[in-house]
Parts: structure tokens; C-alpha cells; sequence
């Protein structure tokens, strides 16, 4: 069960979220160049660390509350390459204990997202997918809080969320410094976002990228982007 990637496996079995495309982008997208410790936030399976760990030398902490989800982490990591390099706390991320004033020069997070709407009947995946367990307003204060002066921290999220997600930015004074519009077909609006950002005011690079072409195939970038981790490509 779970899935396997060129270098490593993720058994989700109890995740709140399984391994998706969304997550595999974000692992693969994120400028990890410098990066000496990486946080990633709500880790669920463990994926955007073994990502992380794949593409870097950097120390890997990953927070993950929910205990299913965490369990199958430590086993992704124990049964990974890099197991000397990651490190697993079953915490709320927000809690004032839970990272002890640590700092990272790069984040990661998949964040919850949907902010209305019908909860899932199972707690995990209601959890990892509404903004109730943790909003853009908190997660941007942890970015602020965990983010070294000169880190970046990098997330996905669906394209309707955008504004939300800025004013939270604004809130917590940090700023985009690159953005990529990211839509399913080529031709087609862009339904998710690529975002990266810092503690220094800057102008943000803005790009794009099609996962599919109108055939179907991956399109160039998306293969290029992703041909370390697919095993067909």
C-alpha cells in the first residue's frame, strides 16, 4: 500500500490527506539552495520532508498533531535513506512548547485550506483540510516566528484562497517574493498557486506552469520538474 517514489516509499494508511500532486509540486518546486534546516509543517505522511531530504543536506523537523498521521510518518522515515536527518515531533504546531523558538531557513506546508463548507466525517481529514485547525492567520504568525531573517517559506494553495492568504501575509508583515500560477491543462485557468515567501520586502517573480498538455501527457515543465521522484518519468 502507499506509494513509491524513485528514492523512497510513503505508506498514508490513517493520513488525513494521501500523497497528491499538490504535495509532490510543492516538494519539488521549493528552493531549497542554502537551506540547512527545513520545517515542515503538518507533515502528514512525511512526504514534503522526504522530498526535502532528497534534494538537500539540510536537517529535517517535521510537526504532524494527528497521531495516525504521525505514525505513518516515523515509519516513512525509519524505512527512508535519510533517517539520520529527520526528526518527527507529534505536536501542535502552534503551541508555544511545541518548536521552543527554533528557527529554519526554509519552510514547507501544504496548509488546510477549504474555509467553509461540510467537514469530512473522519477527524483526520477534516483536519488536514480546513483552515478551523489551522488558519492562514496562524500559520503566517508561525513563519514569522520560525522563519531565520533570510528563509523562505513555501506553500500550495488553490487559487480562490489567494486573497485570504495575503492578508494573513500582510498581517504578519512578510511578503511573496515568487508566484506560480499553476493550471491542470494547458490553456486551461489556473487552479492552484506556488508561493514562496520572505521576511524581505521584495518584488515578487511571477511565472506559470501546465501540468498536463491537451493530450494528456505531462507537459515539459511538469516532467522536468518532477523526473527525480516519478518512477515512469
Amino acid at each position: 500500500m502507499g506509494f513509491s517514489f524513485k528514492a523512497f516509499h510513503i505508506d498514508d494508511e490513517g493520513c488525513g490527506m494521501p500523497v497528491s500532486t499538490d504535495g509532490v509540486l510543492l516538494g519539488a518546486w521549493a528552493d531549497l539552495d542554502g537551506a540547512d534546516s527545513v520545517l515542515d509543517l503538518g507533515a502528514g505522511s512525511g512526504l514534503l520532508s522526504l522530498m526535502a531530504a532528497q534534494r538537500s543536506d539540510a536537517s529535517i523537523t517535521a510537526v504532524e498533531i494527528d497521531t495516525a498521521a504521525a505514525n505513518a510518518c516515523r515509519h516513512n522515515f525509519a524505512a527512508s535513506p535519510w533517517a539520520d536527518r529527520l526528526c518527527l515531533i507529534e505536536a501542535d504546531a502552534t503551541s508555544s512548547t511545541a518548536l521552543s523558538g527554533e528557527v529554519f531557513t526554509h519552510i514547507l506546508c501544504n496548509p488546510p485550506y477549504f474555509e467553509t463548507g461540510p467537514l469530512s466525517d473522519k477527524p483526520g481529514r477534516a483536519q488536514a483540510r480546513h483552515t478551523g485547525s489551522l488558519s492562514f492567520t496562524a500559520l503566517c504568525q508561525l513563519f514569522a516566528t520560525h522563519l531565520s531573517e533570510n528563509g523562505v517559506a513555501s506553500v500550495i494553495l488553490p487559487t480562490e484562497s489567494e486573497a485570504a492568504f495575503l492578508q494573513a501575509l500582510t498581517h504578519a508583515e512578510l511578503y511573496v517574493s515568487r508566484r506560480v500560477a499553476v493550471s491542470t491543462v494547458e490553456g486551461k485557468p489556473p487552479r492552484r498557486l506556488l508561493i514562496a515567501i520572505s521576511k524581505i520586502p521584495c518584488q515578487p517573480t511571477e511565472t506559470q506552469l501546465a501540468i498536463r498538455d491537451i493530450q494528456g501527457h505531462y507537459t515539459q515543465a511538469m516532467t522536468e520538474l518532477t523526473r527525480d521522484f516519478y518512477l515512469k518519468l
